[in-house]
């Protein structure tokens, strides 16, 4: 987070980032090229920067789609998807000197405007064979310049959360437009089983990481499981959480199941509720973030504040509200804790509403105690019984 706006708010880990992202492009572009000239003498020198820079291109967008899935199933991944839009952008650049080559050797050279002409130099005869390709690819990139265009947290802030996350979810739409471009073009024009082979091996990867990580989190909803920072449940400890109680408050789990200045993150009334302890206390708000919709429960509390582990925004965990200048907000929920178990009520307050925190009682931290001893002193009985 930051007070003013900056192009890029660099930081070690950024330009770090960005000298591998763009060493790695160059090389790319360097050893297909080297490739193509020794495999495919006869291609001329524009026509393999076309396939180059489109190559590129379609590569760096699978890997960008991969990242979020592959966060969902393993938080090592999520430096990558910090540094996730700048990839975005460098995406949008390699395909955009494609285009512009691509309209140079193409359709610079005739009467007909060059952008009309990619829609009307093929002409449909019925035949799959003719189905234009080039539009594919020039809808495509329209999407990627919005995207490129508006991924700076400034359009973020203005557009409002959900209208940049609906138009960032067009990449969806971007990568399906894609496919039919390579389909219909290089691999109907090709017909080398290395080309579909190839797509559809990419194609693949990035349906099943979907799939994969969905299954996975309709499993942690209907369960109600830990977050991977959370200590393991007893078998005396349910995962799902219980009835409501005669004043709506739920069971949610114990007081011992949270980490300090760690969540546990429950469903509620279908919505996730992050269960955070700290100082002694319990707070629970929602476990979106506003920014890009984080998961906060999976995050920690830094300096007094929940801190998301997608971008670093924070909010105080008692009233839900970002410390000043910043005015993001999250909903709150009314907490208790009683005999050592975490109680919350359902129904979410007003965005920014303060909760009083729910005091840990001595039996909680007696309980809370006993659970780390009964830890350690397994611990102790298995090396024991290993030697």
């Amino acid at each position: 987070m930051g007070v003013e706006y900056v192009s890029v708010q660099w930081n070690r880990q950024k330009k770090f980032y960005d000298a591998v992202l763009v060493g790695g492009v160059a090389a790319f572009l360097v050893i297909f090229s080297v490739l193509t000239k020794v495999l495919f003498p006869r291609v001329t020198d524009e026509i393999m920067l076309i396939r180059a820079f489109g190559t590129g291109a379609f590569l760096l967008l699978h890997i960008i789609l991969c990242i979020g899935p592959l966060c969902r199933l393993n938080p090592q991944f999520l430096p990558l998807l910090y540094n996730r839009r700048h990839a975005g952008v460098t995406c949008f650049l390699l395909g955009l000197i494609h285009a512009a080559l691509v309209v140079i050797t193409y359709h610079a050279g005739s009467d007909t405007n060059p952008i009309l002409s990619i829609f009307v130099s093929s002409p449909i005869n019925g035949s799959v064979s003719s189905v234009p390709f080039q539009p594919f690819g020039f809808f495509a990139l329209i999407i990627l310049f919005l995207m490129a265009a508006t991924s700076h947290d400034f359009w973020l802030a203005n557009l409002s959360a959900p209208v940049w996350k609906s138009l960032h979810m067009l990449v969806y739409v971007a990568y399906a437009l894609l496919v039919l471009h390579v389909t219909f073009g290089v691999i109907q024009g090709e017909g080398s089983p290395l080309y579909v082979g190839t797509v559809a091996l990419g194609l693949v990867t990035v349906l099943g990481l979907h799939i994969t990580a969905a299954r996975r989190e309709v499993a942690l909803d209907s369960e109600s499981r830990l977050t991977p920072h959370a200590s393991r449940p007893t078998e005396s400890q349910s995962l799902v959480t219980s009835s409501p109680t005669e004043d709506e408050f739920v069971d949610a789990c114990a007081v011992a199941d949270i980490s300090e200045n760690r969540a546990r993150i429950v469903c509620l009334s279908g919505e996730r509720v992050a269960i955070f302890k700290y100082e002694g206390k319990i707070s629970a708000v929602s476990n979106v973030c506003q920014h890009q919709n984080g998961p906060l429960g999976e995050g920690k509390i830094v300096s007094g504040c929940i801190t998301c582990p997608w971008h670093g925004y924070q909010y105080q965990p008692d009233t839900g509200a970002s410390p000043p200048p910043f005015v993001e907000k999250i909903p709150t929920f009314n907490v208790r804790v009683k005999n050592g178990r975490v109680f919350v009520h359902p129904k979410p307050n007003p965005a920014g509403t303060r909760a009083k925190p729910a005091t840990i009682d001595g039996s909680s931290r007696r309980e809370e105690a006993h659970s780390v001893t009964g830890n350690s002193e397994s611990l102790v009985t298995l090396a024991a019984t290993k030697k």
